[in-house]
């Protein structure tokens, strides 16, 4: 079987509700950033992202794969990826606080992540964030 019978391009349509299913992780990424202040909890801010998906008429991903608990992955400074949320994990100034969500929407799926600095960061915090943007672009 050659190669280009393996790959299936997406019609329009399809392309279309992919983006629908990609902008709802925008906008929840987008809001994230307003919702991330000191003291709210890592299960809160979640509730508010599972909220947010399920209002625009999507499905979190995550939420019961494999068991998996919350709407989404939340990591804060030493925790490199796929922190579980939980009510005991409060967000403090300086953090870096990484957040994973994926929504299902028409069919489709779109994931996304990003690191937030809550406040003023150390020096070491604001150097990995720049290194890490710039690895990314």
């Amino acid at each position: 079987m050659s190669r280009s019978a393996l790959i299936r391009l997406k019609t329009p349509e399809e392309i279309a509700r992919i983006r629908r299913a990609g902008a709802v992780v925008a906008e929840v990424l987008r809001r994230v950033r307003r919702w991330l202040k000191p003291g709210i909890s890592t299960a809160d801010l979640d509730a508010r992202i599972e909220a947010f998906i399920r209002e625009r008429g999507g499905v979190p991903v995550f939420k019961g794969y494999h068991g998996y608990p919350a709407a989404s992955c939340i990591s804060i400074n030493e925790e490199v990826v796929h922190g579980i949320p939980r009510k005991d994990r409060r967000i403090r100034k300086g953090d870096l606080v990484k957040v994973d969500v994926g929504v299902r929407l028409d069919g489709y799926i779109a994931d996304g992540a990003w690191t937030f600095a809550v406040g003023k960061v150390s020096p070491v915090a604001r150097r990995l964030m720049k290194a890490t943007r710039e690895a990314l672009e």
